[in-house]
C-alpha cells in the first residue's frame, strides 16, 4: 500500500504532525512518499521516498493533506479525476473537510486493515465563454460572484433555462454540499451533509426583505446573468477563492455537477458531526 503526504509547513504543528504520521504509516507496512522539495524536513526518514504530488496521484492508494481546508481544497484539485482516496488532518482551524484531527494520528494504521468508510463528495464544473472559448472550472466548494466595486449588482438564475428569478444583491454563491459549511455558512446557508448530492444558491447580502438560500437538485443546470444596466458594474468570479475572471453587463456562465468526485476518508466514523459538535455547537452551549 502507498500513501503521499501534502503537507502545508505555513501552519503550526504541521511539520510535527507530518513527521509522526510518517512514523505511523510505516510502522503500518505502508510505503510513504512526501513531495521532493520537502527532502530535508525528513531527511532522517530512510523509509520516505520522494516524487511529486502529480505522480503520487496517479498510484498512491491514498493522498493525506495536512494543514486546514485550504490545505485540503489545494490537494484535491491535483485528485481530479483519479481514483485516488483523500485523507485530511487538521492542523488548521476549523477544519470541517478534515477527516482526523493532529491527535488521532495512531488511526492511521487502519488505512492498512481497510477499516475506513469513503464518503463520495461531488463538485461543480463553471463554463465560462472567454475571448470567444469556452473554459471550464471545477470548484470543491464554492462559485462566488460578486460585485468588484461593493455597488449592488442586478443578476438572473435559470435552471434549465427556467427563470428561476431576477435579484439585487452584492453577490451569490454556488456551492457543493462540502462547501455549505464555508462562506455559505457565513453568509446564512444551511448545513448540508457532505455525501449529499445537491446545489446550494445563497445570495450575499440581498436587498431584500425576504430571502433564503435555494437547494437545486445536482442534475440541474444553472445559468448567471449578470444583468446591471451600468456597463461598469463588474462582477468578479472566484473558484474555490481564486479569481478567474470578471463578468460584465449581459454576460453570463453555466454551472453543473462536476464530472469528477473527490473519494475522502473517514476513519473515527461520522467525522463530519463530530467536527460540526466539537468546533461549532459545543462552543455555544
Amino acid at each position: 500500500m502507498k500513501a503521499a503526504l501534502y503537507p502545508n509547513f505555513q501552519k503550526k504543528n504541521a511539520l510535527c504532525c507530518a513527521r509522526e504520521a510518517c512514523d505511523v504509516l510505516s510502522s503500518a507496512g505502508i510505503e510513504v512518499c512526501v513531495c521532493e522539495r520537502f527532502r530535508s524536513e525528513f531527511a532522517d526518514k530512510p523509509a520516505v521516498k520522494y516524487e511529486d504530488i502529480s505522480e503520487s496521484a496517479k498510484d498512491a492508494d491514498a493522498v493525506i493533506a495536512i494543514g486546514g481546508d485550504g490545505t485540503i481544497l489545494r490537494c484535491a484539485k491535483h485528485l481530479m479525476g483519479t481514483e485516488t482516496k483523500l485523507l485530511g488532518i487538521n492542523t488548521g482551524t476549523l477544519g470541517f473537510m478534515a477527516g482526523l484531527e493532529a491527535d488521532q494520528l495512531e488511526k492511521l494504521k487502519l488505512l492498512k486493515t481497510g477499516e475506513y468508510e469513503v464518503s463520495d463528495r461531488m463538485t461543480l464544473d463553471v463554463y465560462i465563454d472567454i475571448g470567444g472559448e469556452e473554459k471550464v472550472f471545477t470548484a470543491m466548494n464554492e462559485v462566488c460572484i460578486k460585485s468588484v466595486t461593493s455597488r449592488i449588482c442586478d443578476f438572473s438564475v435559470y435552471s434549465d433555462d427556467y427563470l428561476i428569478g431576477n435579484y439585487r444583491a452584492d453577490g451569490v454563491l454556488f456551492s457543493t454540499p462540502t462547501g455549505s459549511t464555508a462562506y455559505a455558512l457565513s453568509a446564512g446557508g444551511p448545513v448540508i451533509e457532505p455525501d449529499l448530492e445537491c446545489i446550494e444558491m445563497t445570495q450575499l447580502c440581498p436587498h431584500s426583505l425576504f430571502s433564503r438560500a435555494t437547494l437545486f437538485s445536482a442534475c440541474r443546470r444553472l445559468k448567471f446573468v449578470n444583468t446591471s444596466s451600468d456597463r461598469e458594474r463588474l462582477m468578479s468570479v472566484s473558484i474555490d477563492g481564486e479569481q478567474c475572471m470578471d463578468l460584465m453587463c449581459g454576460q453570463s456562465l453555466c454551472i453543473v455537477r462536476g464530472r469528477n468526485k473527490i473519494k475522502f476518508i473517514d476513519l473515527i466514523g461520522n467525522s463530519f458531526h463530530e467536527s460540526l459538535c466539537r468546533k461549532m455547537m459545543k462552543p455555544i452551549k
